[in-house]
């Protein structure tokens, strides 16, 4: 049986779960202690039958929770293994009662992990519609230097599903629109893709969902009618590969099937794709996987005819006034993008559906664009992108759903020039095919792991024409005296080529000169020095404050890839803060007390 749960009301939960075992069953335990040993021995195997009943329920809905709000497959499977269990015959016998409290105090740490774990994050699609398209092992290169950890292709591609095998990347694949009529009618031709796009390549490629067509409703109508029977297909599949738990199936819709939109309030599905959309929130909710939503405020403000303002779609701040009011509920809007997340919600709870996450699996601007479409500039690409990563990192959530972001993937990587249609088709990239920024995303303001101010980036570099003997001296002042570590420019190191004293030079120069705090006076050594805006980064040298390889700029910051988080979507790109930390560390510690 499926409760109709509320995200909000589920995190509570969790933590009043943990409040109350902490203040109520702890010090039962203690009282315990000072009790004589009969009547220790009487009360404390009522104690513990009544901590495992509690916990039993729990359990029992925990599984749900998880699934439901988050993809953290490993523990929701334990977890529904666990609360199959009859956790108080554990207790009952006293040679169980140690083991029930080994497992008691791994659960308990569990349940705070996954509730600290879980967070939003930021990821990229990738099309490939270029005339020159970077080899796979170049795509995953830039990834890793831009440190993107979630990405979404448009097919199940061999080279680029090796080419991310250990990479640490998480990986939407997805069936193309024109592959969904044969797995959609065949149970046996939906096995053998998954078997030769997934299985083959899980778990060292760490693919997490599977995208059945995209938006099918809109694009391929006649296909719909077997839309649902193709992801139940694959999700067979999965199931007969043990993979369900860990890789997610859904299907990215438009924003467009969604009429009314604002207010949100009253927005409601087309009602001509019920028949289609019902069955799909029923297979959704009963796999634990969450809506796809593609949303471009870019295309609602072009066809408002100026009802919607540029700065309303551009997440640019406004003031109460000019912000969009739902009469219904009187809340308000800042934006276009939550006001359509909140409308999907809102159009859900209308069908009944109250518990199914959404993901935006499309959104961006286009840099460049026609004549007649003169807000596709570069600015404004970046305004939007800047202020749409700001939003989601920072865990503003919508209206609706205050503090609960939404896991959004950008779109895209690359610019596409072989894309069809208007010059905006072909500009919605973060990078053009050679690795280059197409604009420098203005990322300040958002937290440590999103300060990367972008926006004033200099170094300091030997001056052209410069003594060489002045240079020389200045260069065995800086990795002497100076103190910079030039270990870099040994030989068969990264920055020993080219090996001449104007390298050297450069690379020993603009390293104190970061270290100084890029103040003037530090990029002076006698006057064969110079500030330039030019990243002088070349091969695999890699200056300090440099923000990527071969001029290509860290447009998104996310963790390192030697993070050793292996289940949580976004573990290390958002942290949690001190009081989070030390929550858990004082949670395990009573509970280790416990123990002993």
């Amino acid at each position: 049986m499926q409760l109709p749960y509320d995200v909000a009301d589920d995190i509570l939960a969790v933590h009043l779960l943990s409040f109350f075992i902490t203040c109520f069953y702890v010090p039962c335990f203690v009282f315990l202690l000072a009790l004589p040993s009969l009547f220790f021995t009487l009360f404390s195997h009522l104690f513990l039958i009544l901590l495992s009943l509690s916990l039993s329920y729990f359990l029992t809905t925990l599984p749900h929770f998880l699934s439901s709000c988050f993809h953290f497959p490993q523990l929701t499977l334990f977890l529904h293994r666990v609360s199959s269990l009859q956790l108080w015959v554990l207790f009952v016998s006293p040679e169980n009662s140690e083991m029930a409290w080994h497992l008691i105090l791994v659960l308990v740490f569990a349940v705070s992990q996954a509730t600290a774990d879980e967070e939003p994050y930021i990821g990229v699609n990738i099309g490939t519609d270029l005339s020159i398209m970077p080899h796979p092992t170049q795509v995953v290169a830039l990834l890793k230097a831009q440190q993107i950890r979630h990405i979404r292709l448009y097919d199940a591609d061999r080279g680029m599903l090796v080419a991310l095998a250990n990479s640490g990347i998480r990986v939407m694949v997805s069936i193309p629109n024109e592959q969904l009529l044969g797995i959609g009618q065949s149970n046996s031709t939906a096995a053998n893709w998954v078997s030769r796009n997934i299985v083959a390549h899980y778990p060292a490629t760490n693919i997490t969902a599977i995208c059945v067509g995209s938006e099918v409703l809109t694009t391929l109508p006649n296909a719909a009618r077997i839309l649902v029977n193709a992801m139940k297909f694959v999700h067979s599949a999965l199931v007969a590969s043990n993979l369900d738990n860990q890789i997610k199936v859904s299907s990215p819709l438009a924003s467009s099937i969604i009429l009314d939109s604002f207010p949100p309030s009253q927005a409601f599905f087309n009602r001509s794709w019920n028949p289609v959309l019902v069955p799909m929130l029923n297979f959704l909710q009963s796999t634990g996987s969450y809506l796809m939503l593609n949303i471009y405020p870019y295309y609602d403000y072009m066809q408002s005819n100026g009802v919607i303002p540029l700065d309303y779609a551009l997440f640019k701040p406004l003031s109460p006034t000019k912000e969009a009011v739902d009469a219904n509920t009187l809340v308000h809007y800042s934006n276009v993008f939550d006001a359509m997340v909140d409308a999907t919600y809102f159009a859900m709870a209308f069908l009944n559906f109250t518990n199914i996450p959404v993901i935006v699996t499309e959104t961006g601007w286009p840099s460049k664009g026609d004549s007649n479409e003169p807000d596709a500039t570069m600015e404004n690409a970046n305004t939007y992108n800047s202020n749409l990563i700001r939003h989601v990192m920072n865990k503003t959530g919508t209206p609706k759903r205050p503090g609960i972001a939404v896991s959004t993937y950008i779109y895209e990587l690359y610019n596409e020039d072989l894309k069809p249609g208007p010059i905006s088709e072909k500009n919605w990239g973060l990078f053009d095919a050679n690795g280059d920024p197409i604009y420098i995303l203005r990322l300040t303001d958002s937290g440590s792991l999103l300060a990367n101010d972008t926006t004033n980036q200099t170094y300091c570099t030997a001056k052209e024409g410069a003594d060489p003997k002045m240079l020389q001296a200045a260069l065995d002042w800086a990795c002497g005296p100076g103190k910079v570590d030039c270990s870099p420019l040994l030989q068969g190191k990264p920055c020993y080529e080219p090996d001449n004293v104007i390298a050297h030079a450069t690379y020993a120069f603009d390293t104190y000169y970061h270290r100084m705090g890029k103040t003037s006076d530090a990029c002076d050594f006698n006057g064969v020095a110079d500030i330039t805006t030019t990243d002088p980064s070349h091969g695999s040298c890699i200056f300090p404050g440099s923000l990527g390889r071969n001029g290509t700029m860290v447009n998104i910051t996310a963790p390192s890839m030697n993070s050793t988080s292996s289940d949580s979507p976004g573990r290390n790109i958002y942290g949690r803060g001190g009081f989070g930390s030390m929550l858990l560390v004082i949670k395990v510690m009573v509970w280790s007390l416990i123990l002993l």
